[in-house]
């Protein structure tokens, strides 16, 4: 069976939404550090969207990838045209497969260097974006500050011959550009974290200036990094997706991108080195973001920290498994009415009870097939950055917090790695054996993880966290998930 192509794109069936726009004439304007299928589920999308109305050809993306593991999307784009099949499953069992033609260039840093360096110093490169997650910005899970000693950042720091991180790359090309008069690019973060535009500048500005202090300062006075908000649910490609869009399309796509319908981008809208006209595309435009990010963070994702620990102990493997159990379903509106809506600014044009109901919705899908390994994995950047501020704001006012305690508790007996029935959980954790290694002493000392202070700060000593901790912890201990949720709930 041949690949996707160019070449084939015009044999492709009906049915298959393909470019209709001449792709020898886009040039690049976006260099993307981080292109998994989130990235290619909604800024990929929304620029070939453009495309396809005659707009935005001077905005085509290039791709890089920084990770030894991203090798393989550098063979499966670049075998492809870096074309790839985007495949929309609704819940109704309805399929849409979408070609998209937006990334016209796909650099592997480990091997091109100097290529990814030479497209960050060209002046057609005016916005760098970036999905690297949430602990690819290098900064302390409880203080906020920068955190030198990351991989990647720590080489970076140390003076290696070429960059690694993505912090090393932006710094360095933007040293070159201010040294050959380029103005500056614009830094867009499109990662899951609370202001993501000023973590990116406070990190980056503070990588540059133990590199170059009077680089920090240009940086600081030249380049912008506007806040954005991603909500798409994006699963991991799984062989049964890579087998459908084969079938569909008569090619191999050895990397196709499955994703939910629901989609929503809301960018701050300051790029004044130029950006393409994202409101066209179906991209919210707006001064402030960050009403939006907390309503995702703390409702969304935080949401999806609550199904993944409890159904993984109940023996689940899909979400929309999970959320076929009415405790879970009831656990997780809980947590969004009580405890992180009262934590929540008004949300411009949207209706906070009809976003709730539509999560639940979004995450019965059965179509999508998120697994729950995939919401359980990198926790330890990711609870503190979505649940502990739901926590902490409560604790500020006195306000419950017993059902988010309950999560964490949920979070400490998955870190056991091993499930109720005595078979193994592989934990997926840049913490992972120091996690492990702590959980497993929890029966013993049962406050044994909530002691992490990298983690968790202070609230191990705050009795309205750690009453409701203990008790559910100890109930998973005895219990079990199920019955721990009837007793959670009652």
């Amino acid at each position: 069976m041949k690949r996707l192509s160019q070449e084939v794109l015009s044999q492709l069936p009906t049915g298959v939404e393909i470019p209709r726009y001449d792709r020898t004439t886009i040039t690049p304007g976006i260099l993307h550090f981080g292109v998994g299928a989130f990235h290619r589920s909604h800024q990929a999308l929304t620029i070939d969207r453009l495309l396809t109305q005659g707009l935005a050809q001077d905005w085509g993306i290039v791709g890089v990838g920084l990770l030894q593991s991203d090798k393989r999307m550098f063979d499966a784009l670049g075998s492809q045209d870096c074309l790839y099949t985007l495949i929309t499953k609704h819940p109704d069992g309805q399929v849409h497969y979408q070609v998209i033609g937006s990334i016209i260039e796909y650099l592997y840093a480990p091997e091109n260097s100097d290529g990814v360096l030479a497209r960050l110093v060209d002046p057609a490169i005016r916005i760098v974006s970036l999905t690297i997650t949430e602990g690819g910005y290098s900064f302390d899970r409880v203080t906020g500050e920068f955190d030198p000693t990351t991989p990647g950042v720590a080489e970076d720091l140390q003076g290696s011959p070429h960059p690694i991180s993505a912090f090393g790359y932006i710094v360095e090309g933007l040293r070159r550009r201010r040294a050959n008069g380029t103005p500056a690019f614009t830094v867009q973060s499109c990662d899951n974290i609370q202001g993501n535009g000023e973590v990116a500048k406070k990190m980056i500005i503070e990588f540059a200036q133990r590199k170059d202090p009077e680089l920090a300062e240009w940086i600081s006075e030249h380049v912008v990094f506007p806040s954005s908000m991603v909500d798409r649910i994006t699963p991991v490609t799984a062989p049964a997706d890579i087998e459908l869009a084969s079938t569909k399309l008569g090619v191999e796509d050895h990397w196709p991108v499955p994703c939910e319908p629901f989609f929503q981008w809301v960018v701050e809208d300051h790029f004044p080195a130029g950006r393409p006209p994202f409101e066209k595309a179906e991209v919210q435009m707006v001064s402030d973001v960050m009403p939006y990010e907390l309503m995702k963070l703390r409702l969304l994702n935080a949401s999806h920290q609550g199904l993944c620990y409890f159904g993984r102990l109940s023996g689940y493997t899909y979400v929309h498994e999970v959320m076929a159990d009415p405790l879970i379903v009831t656990l997780l509106r809980r947590y969004m009415d009580e405890e992180a809506t009262p934590t929540l600014a008004p949300v411009p044009g949207v209706d906070l009870e009809k976003y709730k109901n539509q999560l639940i919705e979004r995450f019965s899908n059965p179509q999508v097939l998120d697994t729950v390994a995939r919401l359980a994995a990198e926790s330890s950047d990711r609870i503190p950055k979505w649940l502990l501020p739901v926590v902490r704001e409560q604790l500020k006012v006195k306000g419950p917090v017993a059902l988010s305690a309950a999560i964490v508790a949920s979070w400490a007996r998955y870190d056991e790695a091993i499930d109720e029935q005595g078979n193994p959980i592989e934990v997926v954790d840049p913490l992972r054996d120091e996690l492990i290694t702590i959980a497993k002493t929890q029966r013993e000392n049962p406050k044994a993880f909530i002691q992490n202070t990298k983690l968790f700060g202070d609230l191990e000593s705050n009795p309205s966290f750690t009453q409701p901790y203990l008790a559910v912890l100890n109930s998973l201990h005895v219990d079990g998930a199920q019955i721990t949720l009837k007793r959670i709930l009652s």
